[in-house]
């Protein structure tokens, strides 16, 4: 059920240990579902509660504590030999349980990595584990370890993001097809869906966000369907997701004849997302995307509509958020833009005087010449 070649995870993990090593760590805890993911090939939902996998920096060998849930579905998507099991009752402390493993392993008095910048760790967790822990071994955040492993993509992770990117195309045609007076709204969320999963992909970590009316200005999803008017207009942003790797891509349908301002709106969105695809350039700052998306438009005077960043990466991630973050595209973010990265710059602007909101954004792959589109279908406005 792995996704990839035993060698290409043999691969990632003695890359992880390399850096463990140069980080002067003796262990790893895993929290990240991303991380599991991505290391072992676990693919499971148990990082709601407590999750952990043990990696030394010289042995091979990972250990998995997870509940009894868990434990089929780790055994057969992962590379995951030792399996541990915490039970639930009402004085359950599965962090005495990993600090009774750590010892096991001849780590105590160790200097030991966790992953702290992730929803599979709680803060009330966290304090348990590090309570625990404190009089064993010494803790340090390694939040971004693995995370930086994984911003440059293989040839297999990318072919798995064109095909979410296929998927993606699909859904925004299908919501396209389905934008029309006296429609929920709610039905165009439905047929992105029904695109993805008849199609071969995963149920999104998030979303769609599909978006109408003057909710178009929202930047998240809000409960409650609405009905679409005769003359009206629908932000969709969504990723699409394959063997849990996402793809992302906004569009803005209008229903009836766009006014002259939306026209206009567009054109300076359409202009920023043009010139911000030409800033993706190989050994420069991710930040030099979000100059130009601020310079455009702010020059157009929507200083105040913008948002503070324009995009962020993306690869594979679990609930709640398709996001890959960080990094995020903001000014001054001095990350490196590499081949192989992937990520998903858009523009959004929502004019809450006038209720009127135009948003457009593409996936991109970096290559050595600069950033690829992931999408095949055109940067226009949608009229219905």
């Amino acid at each position: 059920m792995s996704a990839f070649p035993a060698a290409e995870y043999q691969s990632r993990i003695a890359a992880c240990q390399a850096e463990m090593q140069l980080r002067g760590l003796d262990a790893l805890l895993i929290f990240a579902q991303e991380s599991q993911y991505y290391l072992f090939g676990y693919d499971g939902g148990g990082y709601v509660f407590f999750q952990c996998t043990l990696l030394t920096a010289t042995s091979a060998t990972p250990t998995l504590l997870c509940r009894r849930p868990d434990v089929a579905q780790a055994r057969d998507t992962s590379t995951i030999d030792d399996i541990r099991i915490w039970f639930d009752a009402e004085d359950a402390n599965p962090a005495l349980q990993l600090r009774d493993i750590l010892l096991e392993k001849g780590l105590r008095g160790a200097v030991i990595g966790v992953e702290l910048e992730t929803y599979g760790l709680t803060a009330g967790n966290w304090e348990n584990l590090r309570q625990t822990l404190a009089a064993d071994v010494t803790l340090h955040d390694a939040s971004s370890l693995v995370r930086t492993l994984r911003l440059i993509k293989s040839p297999g992770e990318i072919s798995l993001i064109r095909r979410a990117a296929e998927l993606a195309d699909k859904a925004i045609e299908a919501a396209a097809d389905k934008a029309e007076p006296g429609v929920l709204d709610a039905a165009l969320a439905a047929a992105c869906l029904q695109e993805i999963l008849l199609g071969g992909g995963d149920v999104p970590p998030a979303g769609p966000l599909v978006n109408s009316g003057k909710r178009a200005i929202y930047g998240r999803g809000v409960g409650g369907p609405r009905m679409l008017a005769e003359h009206d207009q629908v932000i969709v942003e969504l990723a699409a997701s394959f063997r849990r790797y996402n793809c992302c891509i906004e569009r803005t349908i209008v229903i009836g004849p766009p006014s002259a301002a939306q026209h206009s709106m567009f054109e300076v969105v359409s202009a920023a997302m043009t010139q911000m695809l030409a800033a993706f350039k190989p050994g420069q700052p991710l930040g030099a995307v979000d100059d130009v998306h601020r310079q455009v438009l702010d020059a157009a005077g929507f200083a105040n509509q913008r948002y503070a960043a324009c995009g962020y990466s993306l690869g594979a991630t679990y609930r709640p958020s398709w996001m890959d973050v960080p990094p995020m595209i903001f000014s001054g973010n001095a990350l490196t833009v590499q081949p192989g990265m992937v990520f998903f710059p858009h523009v959004m602007l929502g004019d809450a005087d006038s209720g009127r909101a135009v948003g457009l954004g593409d996936s991109v792959l970096i290559t050595a010449e600069g950033a690829e589109s992931l999408s095949r279908l055109p940067r226009e406005l949608i009229i219905k």
